[in-house]
């Protein structure tokens, strides 16, 4: 096309036909402006199709990411529901219900004893946003989830971190000033491996006289309940935005 409209140009000068020249003229650039406007949206669409492609990385690792954080905290929920009625447990003994299993006694404090955090998983996202491309995201509904888990998560941290001072001031503190731990951990040792470690016998209803006389004792296993019924809830908010969250990335990435 262009060469024809060179040769049409060199005739037309030759011709002395100027104004139909400066046609020609323009329709050449126009042609020029054309190409380059083609060429610069084949790039843009070569880029935001490379960008799409990275997106649905980002999307599907995120949601591997979630899947895992629901399983882990379907486990952690249904170890601090039981931890809670432990606690109801311990509690019933410390307002006068004797103890008939010292054993199981001895259990049900070293199960509460022997609390874990909650760690999130979100390398996935973590990396998103140490790279530079979380803009790559799209969807501002799934930014606006990813950051909420953040903040919901992080206010769990807080009641955590609550609950641990809690626990060293009312549980760990007054149980190593009253009572002999190595019975307590012979004892629990000796049921959980079915007698092939620990020592039988390691305590009985007379060792833990002391135990309930204890009023700080008492107090931290309340502070249990109360405090594990306030981190449950929140995990339970923070895996029903997991869910949310997980239906959206799957919206978006039927989108292809």
């Amino acid at each position: 096309m262009i060469p024809l409209l060179r040769n049409a140009r060199h005739r037309l000068l030759a011709e002395n036909r100027l104004t139909r020249y400066l046609a020609y003229a323009v329709g050449e650039i126009v042609l020029v402006v054309v190409g380059i406007l083609i060429a610069l949206q084949i790039n843009n669409w070569s880029d935001a199709r490379k960008d799409r492609q990275k997106e649905l990385v980002h999307l599907a690792n995120i949601r591997a990411d979630l899947v895992a954080n629901i399983a882990a905290m379907d486990r952690t929920l249904e170890v601090r529901t039981a931890r809670i009625a432990a606690a109801r447990r311990i509690l019933d003994h410390f307002n006068g219900k004797p103890i008939e299993d010292a054993s199981a006694f001895n259990a049900d404090g070293i199960g509460i004893y022997n609390w874990e955090r909650f760690y999130l998983g979100d390398n996935s996202y973590q990396e998103l946003v140490n790279s530079g491309n979380f803009s790559l995201l799209r969807n501002h509904a799934i930014k606006d989830q990813l950051l909420d888990i953040q903040a919901l998560y992080r206010r769990m941290e807080g009641e955590e971190d609550h609950y641990r001072f809690d626990t060293e001031t009312a549980l760990y503190k007054p149980l190593y000033e009253t009572m002999d731990t190595e019975a307590l951990v012979a004892d629990y040792e000796y049921a959980a491996s079915g007698g092939r470690s620990g020592r039988k016998g390691a305590v009985d209803v007379a060792t833990f006289e002391a135990y309930l006389r204890n009023r700080t004792l008492k107090n931290g296993f309340m502070m249990t309940i109360l405090e594990y019924g306030t981190m449950n809830a929140q995990m339970e908010e923070l895996r029903r935005s997991c869910r949310t969250l997980i239906e959206a990335i799957d919206a978006e990435t039927k989108r292809g």
